[in-house]
């Protein structure tokens, strides 16, 4: 039987309020309260309304396991206690039931756990939408984007170990049955500064840590990397490792994810090479030096480094090395060219990394993109996921902090605008009338950074846009000027600073009212980051470089798109994809995840109140629940506040038949409710005061235990009822048993007695017949012993009278079978006397040689053809029949020794024993080749890489392949050359290079020439007139003489039908182009021990001494 299903509610065993509209007294302080001790029992999730504010616990908690997943899936979302998957799944059904496209956005302060509640909205979509190998794949591609992304756009910081140094907002595409079909992926601003210099306690982006921790030996070299942080300035030393963090595995991580969402492996090659380029260039050091103009110049210290970025990235190292001393202005139609100071070569080092890792991260994001876009044209349905960096507030806020914080104002005003309107929205649809509420707005901040005239942004831009000199403190002083009288803006000369005399706002800030808290900004290095310059001389070394990736990542370096025209700011670029992302979500249902941090150390079980408090109050998170109890603060559907609470009347109690909303109206009236504490919508109703809502709670927990008696009193009623009718029928039964058991227990006795009566009678009838034929059966028998007796004294007359007669023909015929022995003996004594010595003779003879035969079984030798054993003969007159047995047997054990050959072994001594035929006796150096095997090829052609051009070379199976000496005959040096034979043809090619020397055809081979003594020396003989023959004869020398001798024999013989001539004599001629030289071999004593030598005498003798 199926486990029932307990359907719980968000009001069941409640830990604190699980809503915080439901919190009364609602001030700041109960607020506060009730997430604490919700946060002390592992409830990590409150609700405001529909928003989920999720708290970091800094640990692993047991709430997001696969039955966590099917427990929240197709629920109602205030049906189970919070949770992000409710959220989850209240937006994923609305899609896919409702057809309306959602976003979910989370937003929260650095290290609230905002990336990993995007990963678990994400992780709950791919586990309740549909199946399929193919749906399987796009979620796998979705879900493994986030490692690849983490790795180059997350880093440590003092806040956080794993930190979102970018913005990413992702759109899940879906079709009608809610199966994901792709995603498109958008990112904003990396902090790319963070690449050439980290905040003291921070890192650099994991991916360089990563690198360095998790690649091979061999994969780093490639690289051009050594595993050693301390030996890169990018990276800094005081936080290089970080507790639990395992650089290493993420690393196999990061590059199995590339795999999956699809990158090649040239790809993934290119990429890492651009960020081992990245990492080495921060290694680059200038030095200066004096030019004769007087001008100072700067050169780099040591170019190893620049020589080793050069053949990563495949750029020309004198172009790149004066991209970073020169710089070239283009006005026009003129071209200027200055020289770089030490500063300007680090300042154009350091844009070039940041540009050259941000423009990767960017193709990244482009690339998986493609991977991961829908392949259909069908209408698509949308979920967006809003993972951007959190309100950041350091002791040294910079550019990158300014556009952060204006994103995060910008996200603030339209969850405000989007809250009201929901609730507004609902109101309307339900037909309650709406109440407005104050609230703060802080669409004048937003004002104060992106107006188009006297907006911070806007007057940035102008100053790095004017001409004449534009520092930090020129925008400064611009600033105060326009924004003086702004109350949300202050610094020291502004009129709305409270500090006009306090030094704690240095002269070189100013500061911004922002929604969560006042902000000092350092407006150092404001006008740099904002222009964000990359000298044109850097993109186009860029463009040059013979690396595919790189020189798509800078387009602008083609000298054929030259463009004069100034790039666009970043904060402009910024404000744009801003404005795009706000109208973006405009369009979508939205869903909140607001994530607070408990504590700054990152650890587990501690939460700050005042840390808390400050992120409560610039999330406007009692605001937004003063909005949602503007009106009324609890609202729920007539089917299930009449399911919750219909055992609080009789009439709806247990089952009402009528309408929901009719039921709820009956019910309220039972109960007294006032009038003014509840409205009734078109399909929910709205309580105004919690207070009510736990009246209704109190009132259903109190009526919950009178049915839990009632329950236990009618169980006990029935059980008592259940048990007596059981004994009642168990009372039947065993009556019932009883009585069949009495009636077959007579019965079986009556049978009993009937069996052992009829067996009695049955016994006398038996007897008395047995009495009756035993009478017979002697009678019988009595018979037939009288007959028998009779029978024999007849039969025993019979026999006396034959056998009386038999003696008597016995003795007639035992004595004349004696009188015929008489006369066979008679002549028999004749006979014997005249051949009697000639049968002796031929029986001796015959016994000698019927035990030679059985003495030979015995002493037979082995079955090995070598073994010369025979045993001796036994006598002299089978002297004759010995040898010709010894012969017989050796023959015949040949013959079971060569049936044991395979094909190649036959072959082998097939020519084993033409080598015989053609040099025992003649050639001295045949004995010792007898036991060498001949194996052909000595040089592993088809397997050495070095020969590759030779195997190409030759098409035919190469017969044999060995390293020889060809004898000059201009000095008698040799030089070494391979020999190979084939079918067709003999070649000579170069040791080395393996070209082709000489391919000289079998058929112009007429003769080979060897001397008789124990040298390798021989010359191939080559058919005049042929065009082999142009250069001469070949005289060589080869350690295996016989079997190169032999094989070339047997090929030629075979090809050519003929037999080839071999000539063994210890002078012979050899014919040199026009020449012939006379080759004499002598015997001698030689220094190099027993190695021979040859010398030229004169232009017609070569002399080879052999020892």
């Amino acid at each position: 039987m199926a486990k029932m299903e307990v359907k719980t509610s968000l009001l069941d065993d409640m830990i604190g309020v699980g809503d915080m509209v439901l919190l009364e007294p609602l001030n700041e302080e109960s607020f506060i309260n009730n997430l604490k001790k919700r946060f002390d029992h592992d409830e990590v999730y409150t609700y405001i309304g529909s928003v989920v504010i999720s708290i970091n616990p800094y640990r692993s908690l047991p709430i997001y396991t696969p039955e966590k997943v099917e427990e929240y899936r197709n629920r109602n979302f205030y049906e189970l206690s919070p949770h992000i998957f409710a959220l989850s799944d209240e937006a994923y059904r609305s899609l896919r039931d409702q057809d309306k496209d959602q976003c979910i956005l989370i937003t929260g302060e650095s290290g609230a756990g905002k990336t990993e509640a995007s990963k678990l909205v994400m992780s709950y979509v791919a586990a309740v939408c549909g199946k399929g190998a193919e749906v399987n794949q796009v979620k796998e591609q979705l879900l493994q984007s986030n490692p690849v992304l983490e790795a180059f756009g997350n880093a440590k910081t003092v806040r956080n170990d794993n930190s979102s140094r970018f913005g990413k907002y992702m759109d899940i595409e879906f079709d009608f049955k809610g199966d994901p079909l792709g995603g498109v992926i958008s990112n904003y601003l990396l902090e790319k500064s963070r690449v050439v210099k980290q905040p003291r306690g921070e890192r650099n982006f994991h991916i360089f840590y990563q690198i360095l921790s998790g690649a091979s030996d061999e994969f780093l070299c490639k690289l051009k990397l050594e595993r050693d942080f301390s030996r890169y300035n990018y990276l800094g030393l005081d936080s290089a490792r970080v507790n639990g963090v395992d650089d290493a595995s993420n690393f196999r991580t990061v590059r199995n994810a590339m795999q999956i969402v699809g990158f090649m492996d040239h790809e993934t090659q290119s990429v890492f090479e651009v960020v081992a380029a990245v990492l080495k260039l921060g290694n680059i050091e200038f030095k200066p030096e004096s030019r004769a103009n007087g001008l100072d110049e700067s050169k780099i210290k040591d170019k190893n480094e620049l020589k080793e970025i050069c053949e990563l990235t495949g750029i020309d190292q004198s172009v790149l090395e004066r991209a970073f001393s020169f710089r070239t202005v283009e006005a026009k139609q003129e071209k200027v060219s200055t020289t770089l100071n030490v500063a300007q070569a680090y300042y154009a080092r350091d844009a070039l990394a940041k540009n050259l890792y941000s423009r990767l991260f960017s193709w990244l994001v482009t690339r998986i993109n493609e991977s991961i876009k829908a392949q259909t044209k069908v209408r698509k349905k949308v979920m967006g996921v809003l993972d951007i960096y959190g309100f950041e507030i350091f002791e040294d806020n910079s550019f990158e902090q300014f556009i952060i914080n204006y994103c995060n104002e910008k996200l603030q005003q339209i969850f405000i605008e989007l809250t009201l309107k929901e609730e507004q929205e609902e109101y309307i649809r339900e037909g309650i009338e709406w109440t407005h509420i104050e609230y703060f707005n802080n669409a004048i901040i937003c004002d104060l950074i992106e107006n188009h005239q006297t907006g911070i942004l806007a007057m940035l831009d102008e100053e790095c846009l004017r001409p004449g000199t534009v520092t930090d403190d020129t925008f400064l002083e611009k600033l105060n000027q326009v924004c003086a009288t702004h109350q949300h803006f202050e610094s020291r000369m502004s009129k709305c600073s409270r500090f006009l005399n306090d030094t704690s706002l240095p002269h070189s800030c100013f500061r911004i009212q922002h929604y969560a808290g006042k902000v000092m900004y350092q407006v150092e290095g404001f006008v740099d980051k904002n222009n964000d310059l990359l000298y044109r001389d850097l993109s186009q070394a860029m463009w040059k470089a013979n690396h595919s990736l790189i020189k798509a990542l800078f387009p602008e370096g083609n000298p054929a798109k030259i463009n004069l025209k100034r790039p666009p700011t970043a904060g402009s670029q910024f404000k744009a994809s801003v404005a795009t992302l706000m109208k973006n979500l405009q369009t979508k249902n939205p869903n909140y995840i607001r994530c607070i941090k408990p504590n700054d150390k990152k650890a587990a079980h501690n939460f700050n109140d005042a840390l808390v408090c400050h992120q409560i109050r610039y999330l406007g998170l009692l605001e937004n629940v003063r909005v949602r109890r503007a009106g009324y603060a609890f609202r729920q559907p007539y089917e299930a506040c009449l399911e919750r609470y219909k055992m609080l009347c009789k009439q709806t109690w247990p089952h009402w038949k009528g309408p929901a909303r009719a039921g709820v109206e009956v019910l309220f009236n039972e109960l007294g409710i006032p009038e003014e504490e509840f409205s009734f919508g078109r399909s929910k109703i709205f309580i105004r005061n919690p207070r009510t809502l736990f009246k209704l709670e109190d009132l259903r927990k109190q009526r919950l235990e009178d049915l839990a008696t009632l329950i236990g009193k009618i169980y006990r009623g029935w059980k008592c009822r259940t048990r007596f009718l059981l004994m009642k029928r168990s009372q039947t039964v065993i009556a019932s048993w009883y009585r069949r058991y009495a009636q077959q227990k007579k019965y079986q006795k009556t049978k009993s007695s009937t069996i052992t009566i009829q067996s009695y009678v049955r016994g006398w009838k038996a007897r008395k017949l047995l009495r009756e034929l035993k009478h017979l059966k002697r009678c019988n028998e009595a018979a037939t012993v009288i007959a028998a007796y009779w029978h024999g004294t007849q039969a025993r007359r019979e026999l006396k009278r034959l056998k009386e007669e038999a003696r008597r023909k016995h003795a007639v015929a035992l004595i004349w079978a004696y009188w015929l022995g008489l006369k066979v003996r008679r002549e028999y004594r004749k006979f014997f006397r005249a051949n009697a010595g000639r049968k002796i003779y031929d029986f001796t003879v015959q016994r000698l040689m019927q035990k030679y035969f059985l003495e030979m079984k015995n002493k037979m030798p082995s079955l090995s053809p070598i073994d010369k054993n025979w045993p001796a003969r036994p006598y002299l007159f089978l002297d004759s029949t010995h040898k010709e047995l010894k012969r017989i047997f050796h023959l015949w054990r040949c013959k079971k020794y060569r049936d044991q050959f395979t094909d190649q072994q036959k072959l082998v001594y097939e020519e084993k024993l033409e080598a015989s035929e053609l040099f025992k006796d003649k050639k001295a150096l045949y004995p010792a080749s007898v036991g060498q095997p001949f194996q052909g090829s000595y040089l592993e052609i088809s397997e050495n890489p070095k020969y590759k051009k030779l195997k190409d070379a030759v098409d035919e199976k190469i017969i044999i392949a060995e390293v020889v000496n060809k004898i000059n005959r201009a000095n008698g040096k040799a030089a070494s050359r391979i020999f190979l034979l084939t079918k067709n043809y003999v070649l000579l090619a170069d040791q080395k290079s393996g070209t082709i020397k000489s391919e000289v055809p079998l058929g112009d081979v007429t003769k080979v020439s060897m001397s008789s003594q124990n040298d390798g020396f021989f010359a191939v003989h080559l058919k005049e007139g042929s065009e082999a023959a142009s250069k001469g004869d070949f005289l060589l020398s080869s350690d295996h003489l016989i079997e190169m001798a032999t094989k070339l024999y047997r090929t030629t013989l075979s090809q050519t039908k003929q037999k080839l001539n071999i000539e063994i004599s210890d002078e012979f001629l050899v014919q040199f182009k026009q020449d012939t030289v006379c080759v004499k071999f002598i015997q001698g004593s030689q220094k190099n021990g027993n190695i021979p030598t040859c010398k030229r005498k004169n232009n017609r003798l070569l002399e080879v001494a052999v020892p």
